[in-house]
């Protein structure tokens, strides 16, 4: 049963990692779309969330060299579970955001989401201790 909490505690924590991330990243998006007032086609979008995603990867190893998780197949299977539910609760927070009014981001769309968490936990997969 201590095994089992254990993981359980370790993947919580990849998700809010990710999520804290993705969040500060949409928040740098939004000042960056107020100030430029330039709207990327969806493939160059597309190409700065991954490059946001691998950058975002490489500073939180910086921070956090070691991964949570140590087994190699929990490790492989953070890499699917993880960027999926960032790229959901992402898209929820752009669901909050559009019934409030405000405008949206690329972030806010689970795609899109989803590719900037699946960078990142890939840049961690590959190179956390």
């Amino acid at each position: 049963m201590e095994f089992l909490f254990e993981i359980l505690f370790q993947f919580i924590g990849e998700i809010v990692l990710q999520f804290l991330v993705g969040v500060c990243f949409e928040l740098g998006l939004r000042g960056l779309a107020r100030v430029l007032r330039w709207v990327p086609t969806p493939p160059i979008a597309a190409a700065w969330i991954t490059l946001g995603g691998v950058a975002a990867g490489g500073i939180s190893l910086l921070i956090l060299p070691h991964s949570a998780l140590h087994a190699p197949v929990l490790r492989l299977v953070n890499l699917a579970v993880t960027p999926t539910l960032a790229g959901a609760m992402m898209m929820g927070l752009g669901r909050f955001r559009a019934r409030k009014g405000q405008a949206l981001v690329r972030l806010d769309r689970f795609g899109y989401a989803f590719l900037f968490a699946f960078a990142m936990a890939l840049t961690r997969y590959n190179w956390a201790i």
